[in-house]
């Protein structure tokens, strides 16, 4: 007998809303190359569950409501909530010191639970997950938690850190004596009504999805390795299907009893220090934030390997959108259905941040240099007509716009396309460009040109 799948009672009768989403679902799955994906809409008063396809293009197991599929970032959520439900028996606060519970800290001794939670911490991104492969939870934090690799003042500025959440995974360690699966499954999944599955984890038997990628010489799609380094679990293992992820938004918005409303409300609140840019309208303590017609939705965004997942909550009305498909062109699917939902139901979903426009780029040669997250370079040129361009870590140079407010875009340098990459900042102190925010990541300037 399978387990059941999070505890949402779901509307299987057919309706014209049902029928339009479903509809769309599978077409825009055949648009954008995706061999499955699954749809949860929680209206409040009823549940829309909506699958289409397969779980893996080379076995050709199909693509139920119970397929559990890697949700990439998404689990910071769930690890935010564990951490939350610690605070919330007495046993951490928000503002605790994290050196208190982990010594590999104690360099960065001003870093507090909030600061993790909220990417406000100044920790770098954190190393490629080969080179997480071969090292433990502790020495990894003691290599890449350093004053000299710290982005600014803890509280200060944003900066999107798996590193941050491999602290957060070892201080729920820490204070539960139990493994970060164990306590997350104990703490938030098992009361969800979620089977707890795990990426590299032999001991479930629940169906789970291959991410996949597409060959672009052959145009086929293929199944993806998925490398998530074991210590890297607390940003990035967790499996589930959209039925899960949606009863993980239901105890954001405070519709569960798993997560007491007080806890659920300070998760949802809007950390001032926290400006991420292109990837939120904001962050709380796990949740990103976006603001769309005037309210504020809670969720987050994940990829894994040739996987793009999504959960959106709006505490107000208590509405909840989950969708995960298994392949790269997901994240271009949810878009897509984003509209769809507003056309469709009438609700407007917000499924990235609203994109400021602006008008003509302007020189900025002064943002030229190298800057630096931890071990990764990014590489700021001028070509010869004086286009800014970057590069990170070697790669080939991408060509930015750049504008009088510091925000940039990234050129597509095939088809001239303009998307938001983020801005650079200058020191107050000083009005000097020291600092570049690309994608949510933040990095330091070390050297000019």
């Amino acid at each position: 007998m399978p387990y059941p799948t999070a505890a949402l009672v779901t509307d299987r009768r057919p309706s014209p809303v049902r029928e339009a989403l479903q509809h769309r679902l599978e077409h825009l799955a055949r648009t954008h190359r995706v061999p499955g994906a699954q749809l949860v809409v929680d209206f409040g008063t009823h549940v829309l569950s909506l699958h289409t396809g397969t779980a893996d293009a080379g076995t050709g197991a199909p693509f139920t409501a119970e397929t559990a599929v890697p949700i990439g970032s998404v689990t910071k959520v769930c690890t935010a909530v564990a951490v939350m439900l610690l605070a919330d028996d007495g046993d951490l606060s928000p503002d605790d010191e994290v050196a208190t519970f982990l010594p590999e800290l104690r360099a960065l001794p001003e870093v507090t639970v909030r600061h993790l939670l909220s990417h406000t911490a100044g920790l770098p991104t954190g190393p490629d997950s080969d080179t997480a492969a071969g090292t433990t939870a502790a020495r990894y934090l003691s290599a890449v938690c350093t004053a000299e690799d710290a982005l600014f003042a803890p509280g200060t500025a944003f900066s999107y850190s798996n590193a941050g959440y491999v602290a957060a995974g070892r201080l729920v360690e820490a204070v539960t004596g139990m493994s970060w699966q164990e306590a997350v499954g104990t703490l938030l999944l098992d009361p969800l009504g979620i089977e707890p599955c795990f990426l590299g984890d032999t001991y479930s038997d629940r169906p789970a999805a291959a991410g996949h990628a597409l060959n672009t010489a052959s145009g086929r799609l293929r199944a993806a390795h998925q490398n998530l380094a074991p210590l890297e679990a607390p940003a990035g293992a967790v499996q589930a299907s959209a039925l899960d992820l949606a009863a993980l938004g239901k105890a954001l918005v405070g519709r569960s009893a798993v997560l007491p409303p007080a806890a659920a409300a300070q998760m949802r609140r809007r950390e001032a220090a926290a400006d991420p840019g292109v990837l939120a309208s904001g962050w709380g303590l796990g949740p990103a934030l976006f603001r769309q017609d005037g309210r504020w939705w809670c969720g987050h965004d994940g990829n894994a390997q040739g996987t793009s997942c999504h959960l959106r909550a709006e505490p107000e009305s208590g509405v909840v959108i989950a969708f995960t498909g298994n392949a790269k062109g997901a994240t271009a699917m949810w878009q897509d259905l984003a509209a769809d939902l507003t056309r469709i139901t009438g609700m407007r979903v917000p499924a990235a941040p609203a994109r400021v426009r602006h008008d003509r780029p302007v020189p900025l040669p002064e943002a030229a240099g190298t800057y630096r997250n931890g071990a990764t370079e990014y590489r700021i040129k001028l070509d010869g007509d004086g286009v800014p361009t970057l590069s990170v870590d070697g790669d080939c140079p991408i060509p930015l716009a750049c504008y009088p407010d510091l925000a940039c875009d990234l050129i597509d340098p095939d088809t001239g396309r303009r998307e938001p990459g983020g801005r650079f900042h200058r020191d107050p102190a000083t009005g000097v460009i020291d600092r570049v925010q690309i994608s949510g990541r933040t990095a330091r300037r070390t050297a000019t040109p």
